[in-house]
């Protein structure tokens, strides 16, 4: 008789049935760590606007706060030869063009808080995930008292916050 070499069909068929059971407990965990890091991210960016926003309102007091990101950041990506109230250079390019271009699986977006003053007296700064429940799934906001807000999202909107009044309503609780 010969001897048999290599595995039998049961022992390979039994081998790929434990790593499709190790991945289906695995890949669930990773996929809540990834909303987790981008949600902690978009935070972290809502911080860094609310930061941006007291510089811009310091440097520009006949302006007021910033009403759109992109008179925050650069004109262009690596391009900030001198800031102006257009473009003060005070993020990056890509947190600037983030109402369009997401960063980290979120948009933001920058609204003036009180309409039609000037200088501007109030901002809002809010962030939503791109898609809801891949990307993140909780929407934070943020105005000019730089308390960082956050909605559980039970609506699954994909669009960030606008509203001053809404940012400190009940769907909005603040972050700990």
């Amino acid at each position: 008789m010969r001897k048999q070499k290599g595995f039998s069909l049961i022992e390979l068929l039994i081998v790929v049935a434990i790593i499709l059971i190790i991945a289906a407990i695995a890949i669930p965990n990773l996929l809540r760590a990834r909303i987790a890091a981008q949600e902690s991210s978009a935070v972290s960016s809502v911080r860094t606007i609310n930061t941006a926003e007291v510089t811009y309102q310091t440097a520009y007091p006949n302006t007021g706060y910033s009403v759109t990101l992109a008179a925050l950041g650069p004109p262009a990506a690596g391009a900030c030869a001198a800031p102006t109230v257009a473009n003060a250079c005070m993020i990056d390019f890509a947190l600037a063009t983030a109402n369009v271009t997401a960063k980290s699986g979120y948009r933001f977006l920058v609204s003036n808080g009180v309409p039609a003053t000037v200088p501007v007296t109030s901002y809002v700064v809010g962030a939503a995930p791109v898609t809801y429940n891949q990307t993140g799934i909780r929407r934070f906001c943020a105005i000019e008292d730089a308390v960082m807000r956050a909605d559980q999202n039970a609506a699954a909107s994909t669009a960030p916050e606008a509203s001053s009044a809404n940012c400190l309503g009940a769907l909005y609780t603040v972050l700990q």
